[in-house]
């Protein structure tokens, strides 16, 4: 079954302070949404209500009808699959064991007679086959990331929610991740992804939500959303947006650079003459 997630008037207060406050949020099946917006603006914690591991103080969250709170853990799990911002294991599992814990909500089901399939195929997709008989906590931090992103694909869910998917990994894996998050909206999951940088959010988000301060500032496409004037305001900092082959490539205007100077030339060095060894040198005083 498709999913269909539904955010409305989502507000969150932590300790008396305002986290997310009147937000309201749709996000279908078959569509790929990048939340963005400077840190502290919300987007992490909007992220675990919509997965239902944070209880909103205000507004509901429904998923395929449903209130989120409503669904039992296995249930949820075999419906949604979350990728955190942060990597936590508290024994030195086997990278391969970490991606058959994606496998767990099936137990005891048919879908589970497929594990050893759907495993392999998570592990070729997120480039972790290699890795397979590693230590997790030996890893990189950028292999522990695409170690879980296998987890979340093997889960085999139809609502992907990935928290900063790309933070550690390098412009190779960047890029292919966000296009494994294209190719599972293409097959019909919806996918909610929380991203800093703004040029991969306009290059494969079907839609852009811009989050400051608690709220949702703006919504839509990234032609509509990734502008100069919306962002210099939101980032409080002043940018550009330009085209490049087709996708929009978002830079910070900076000042211009003061040309290099070159090294002053050292002072020449003043010959020292050497003594005359024929020449009558003065007796030292007494």
């Amino acid at each position: 079954m498709s999913a269909g997630l539904r955010a409305r008037g989502v507000g969150v207060v932590i300790d008396g302070t305002p986290i997310l406050d009147g937000v309201d949020l749709d996000v279908a099946a078959g569509e790929v949404v990048v939340l963005v917006g400077p840190n502290g603006a919300g987007k992490s914690t909007l992220l675990s209500v919509l997965t239902g591991d944070v209880a909103p103080t205000t507004g509901t969250v429904e998923l395929d009808g449903r209130p989120v709170a409503s669904y039992r853990a296995r249930e949820l799990a075999r419906r949604r699959a979350v990728l955190l911002q942060q990597q936590r294991l508290a024994f030195g599992f086997r990278a391969r064991e970490v991606v058959e814990m994606g496998r767990a909500p099936w137990h005891r089901s048919a879908e589970a007679e497929r594990d050893l399939e759907v495993v392999a195929a998570a592990e070729e997709r997120a480039d972790v086959a290699h890795l397979a008989t590693r230590l997790f906590p030996t890893l990189s931090g950028g292999e522990q990331a695409r170690v879980s992103m296998a987890r979340v694909l093997a889960q085999s869910t139809t609502l992907l929610l990935l928290d900063e998917p790309t933070a550690a990994l390098d412009l190779q894996h960047q890029e292919a991740v966000l296009r494994v998050a294209r190719e599972e909206a293409a097959a019909g999951a919806a996918v909610v992804v929380v991203l800093h940088d703004l040029s991969l959010a306009a290059a494969y988000a079907d839609r852009v939500c811009v989050l400051a301060a608690g709220r949702l500032r703006a919504s839509g496409t990234p032609r509509e959303v990734v502008t100069p004037a919306l962002l210099s305001e939101v980032y409080q900092h002043p940018v550009d947006v330009v085209e490049h082959a087709g996708h929009l490539v978002v830079v910070p205007v900076r000042p211009p650079r003061a040309p290099a100077t070159a090294p002053a030339a050292a002072a020449p060095a003043v010959p020292v003459p050497s003594a005359d060894p024929h020449q009558e040198q003065p007796c030292p005083a007494t």
